[in-house]
């Protein structure tokens, strides 16, 4: 049992890579009962430029890709349709900044638990490339509402 966690853990820690983008400490929020929203967050590398478009989950009847604002000391939060993905640059998608959104949970998300997540990202030139993704569920105090 004990090997099994370290296994998981490592290849959790190691991130997903396809087409040589690297997708580093996937992971979202625990919720409540009756919570129907998550967040979920990620590092993502591309050696090229890229673009981010998309996100779905078999834990979730809808994801879209968000971004957070403060103005005049008010959150606001949006969907954007495409997030850039700059050539090497490390996009860091993280609570307060860009995130997914998980909408129509199918069952609260319990800490410790492995969620699938398949990112849409588009290369230059490129059809759309499918990522996979397990994202870790980590019991975080506080935090975004929608």
């Amino acid at each position: 049992m004990k090997r099994i966690a370290i296994l998981t853990f490592a290849l959790l820690a190691h991130g997903a890579w396809a087409a040589g983008i690297k997708v580093e400490n996937a992971w979202i929020r625990a919720t409540v009962p009756g919570q129907q929203v998550a967040g979920a967050f990620m590092t993502i590398t591309s050696p090229e430029k890229a673009m981010l478009t998309g996100a779905q989950s078999s834990a979730a009847g809808n994801m879209e890709v968000h971004t957070m604002n403060m103005n005049n000391g008010v959150m606001e939060m949006r969907e954007i349709k495409v997030l850039p993905l700059p050539k090497g640059k490390p996009v860091k998608l993280s609570p307060g900044g860009f995130h997914l959104m998980l909408f129509d949970l199918k069952q609260p998300m319990k800490a410790g638990e492995i969620v699938p997540i398949k990112l849409t990202i588009e290369t230059e030139n490129k059809k759309p490339q499918v990522i996979e993704v397990k994202a870790q569920v980590r019991d975080m105090q506080g935090g975004m509402m929608h």
